[in-house]
């Protein structure tokens, strides 16, 4: 099996450009089309650039990433206050890498095949010839000596093939999506190639310490590396180095949350909600991307089954669940807002009276001020994805709520379990336990509730987006000192006391293969 393809000869000067480079695989802007022909950008959502367009502003310099729709290459321009360089993909490469490599591949690989991964080497050509467009780009906008910092499974060889033109930066990689155990990766074809893509980078950043410990596992099966503790020894021409994996939990701009969520037209927003919503003693959210990671349709089955045992139901209670679009183009995506919807449909069709609906569906997005008005009309946040790095949704409820109220059901399969000691944890796979923690939600006491909401509240207070970027870029700087072979201060590393066990967050699954390679 080959190694990564070399990249160009060609490579930009050196001595110019930015001293801090963000390479993601969007921009943080979404391209508007004006009706007198003209284009314009907005600030577009996600959880990635809410995370990262303060620390932006702050630092300054330039943000490489994809403009999210098929066509020739933006180039540099500015929006927002932000310096931005927009990359282009051909109507192929959309199909061939982001709908197929990233997104039909990569992303159910990752979070445990819970759909199954497809293997196309098409697929994987298109995916290393736009990694190594991303590479350039990076290489050329660098001054000499800056800080790279590239994001996400979208950009996996970027580190290698950025090294390989730049051995002057120092590379940061940060994995936003889980890293799955050895014999969940081992399915993917080029597993190596990924594996030595990301030993390009000085630090690689995950969001659970499992993620670090399964991607160190992969450096020592996939690559026949060794590993000590955080620290994977890679040869180069320059010599030996030392690339480190920890941990470092993403968050969100709490303070500037929290101040929305203050507002008067916020707060009367959200009662606005509840008088639309036919003033319910309980309302339950779910915030989510139409994903099948998401668990929707396990959290739909587990109220729908409630409302069966008559355990909560309209008048009483009533459920909101918000699916914003999501890769509609995939089939797999269409196949489940079909669903979902038809999910939605029965469960009214079967409980609904006249002026009382239990479900209320909105297939939408909205802008930060109405979603901090649902998180405050809220009673009960209901997070339960079947797998997920993160999830930020669980952290802005927890920032909304400023009185100390409201309850917030939690995947332990999230990377915001490892934090937020004061949610009620669930399987979402077991449906009896979901009905039960959802009715303990409902029913806890004022004041657990307070004793609850007041822990999480300061988690995500004290370590927010910026003590994340903040440690992460302090930790990428410090490996390049004296005490470059320590442990990252503030991370979370893998022991490595298990040299060959598997920290898979799921070690009972035993997925089936994937689709073959052809």
């Amino acid at each position: 099996m080959p190694s990564i393809p070399e990249p160009d000869a060609a490579t930009a000067e050196t001595g110019a450009g930015h001293d801090f480079v963000v390479v993601a695989s969007r921009l943080p802007v979404d391209r508007i089309e004006e009706p007198d022909g003209g284009t314009s950008w907005r600030p577009s959502p996600g959880g990635l650039v809410t995370a990262l367009e303060p620390v932006m502003r702050e630092a300054g310099g330039v943000w490489i990433g994809w403009s999210g729709d098929a066509g020739p290459e933006p180039g540099p321009f500015e929006a927002g206050g932000l310096h931005l360089v927009g990359m282009g993909l051909s109507a192929e490469e959309v199909r061939d890498f982001y709908e197929g490599f990233c997104n039909a591949t990569l992303w159910p690989l990752y979070h445990d095949v819970i759909a199954p991964p497809q293997f196309h080497r098409h697929w994987w050509d298109a995916y290393v010839a736009v990694n190594r467009r991303f590479a350039q780009a990076a290489a050329s906008h660098a001054a000499r000596g800056a800080t790279v910092w590239i994001h996400d499974y979208q950009l996996q060889l970027v580190p290698q093939m950025l090294r390989q033109q730049r051995g002057d930066v120092r590379i940061g990689f940060f994995n936003h999506i889980p890293f799955p155990g050895y014999e969940i990766f081992a399915q993917l074809p080029w597993r190596r190639q990924v594996v030595e893509g990301l030993l390009g980078a000085d630090l690689l950043g995950f969001q659970r310490r499992a993620d670090a410990t399964n991607f160190l596992r992969a450096c020592r099966r996939a690559t026949g590396l060794t590993t000590k503790g955080s620290t994977v020894r890679v040869g180069g021409p320059a010599g030996p180095r030392d690339v480190h994996a920890a941990a470092f939990p993403i968050s969100i701009d709490t303070a500037g949350l929290s101040q929305i969520a203050q507002r008067e037209d916020v707060r009367k927003r959200a009662r606005e909600i509840r008088e639309v919503l036919g003033h319910p003693e309980i309302v339950l959210l779910g915030v989510d991307r139409l994903d099948y990671t998401k668990g929707i349709l396990h959290r739909l089955k587990a109220y729908g089954e409630l409302l069966n045992e008559g355990r909560l139901g309209p008048p009483q209670a009533v459920l909101v669940q918000v699916a914003s679009p999501s890769r509609e183009r995939v089939e797999a995506y269409r196949e489940l807002r079909d669903e979902v919807e038809l999910t939605v449909s029965r469960i009214n069709g079967e409980h609904a009276e006249v002026g009382t609906t239990p479900v209320h569906y909105l297939h939408q997005s909205y802008p930060r001020e109405e979603m901090a008005a649902l998180y405050l009309a809220a009673d009960v946040m209901l997070v339960t994805p079947l797998r997920d790095g993160m999830n930020l949704v669980a952290k802005e409820y927890v920032a909304c709520r400023n009185d100390e109220s409201g309850a917030l059901v939690l995947s332990e399969f999230t990377g915001a379990a490892d934090e937020l000691g004061g949610a009620f944890l669930v399987n979402p796979h077991d449906i009896e336990g979901l009905k039960d923690t959802i009715v303990r939600a409902t029913t806890v006491s004022p004041a657990e509730a307070r004793r609850r909401m007041r822990s999480m509240r300061r988690r995500v207070r004290e370590h927010d987006v910026a003590h994340w970027a903040a440690t992460f870029l302090s930790t990428l700087d410090g490996l390049a000192g004296p005490d470059a072979g320590a442990e990252p201060e503030g991370a979370d590393p893998d022991a490595g006391a298990e040299p060959d066990g598997d920290a898979s967050t799921s070690p009972d699954l035993l997925p089936g293969p994937g689709a073959p390679a052809y």
